[in-house]
């Protein structure tokens, strides 16, 4: 039986004040991950009534490729810029597609 992929959406909430800042460390993580292993979608959003709102829509072959995503340099460095700009913490949730 074939693995189902992984879903990911994660949402990050930007200080009033830090939202531009926040975007430019958002938009950089795209295109590296776009490229790794296992990256089927990646996509970020911003809400449209709350532009401190951010959310990643990700598709993912399998748990190890979204593990393997969240220790890369890339993403390492992002989590450590953008920590400081948070209004909470990231709420990241991971799904499987049941229809």
């Amino acid at each position: 039986m074939a693995s189902e992929s992984v879903r990911v959406v994660a949402r990050i909430t930007a200080q009033p004040a830090k939202v531009e800042e926040l975007a430019v460390i958002l938009r950089d993580l795209m295109a590296e991950t776009r490229q790794e292993k296992g990256c089927i979608h990646y996509q970020l959003l911003q809400n449209k009534s709350d532009p401190c709102d951010f959310t990643f829509v990700e598709e993912w072959m399998d748990d190890s490729a979204i593990d393997a995503h969240l220790v890369t340099p890339h993403v390492r460095a992002a989590f450590s810029k953008a920590t400081p700009l948070l209004a909470t913490n990231p709420d990241i949730r991971r799904y499987r597609v049941v229809g």
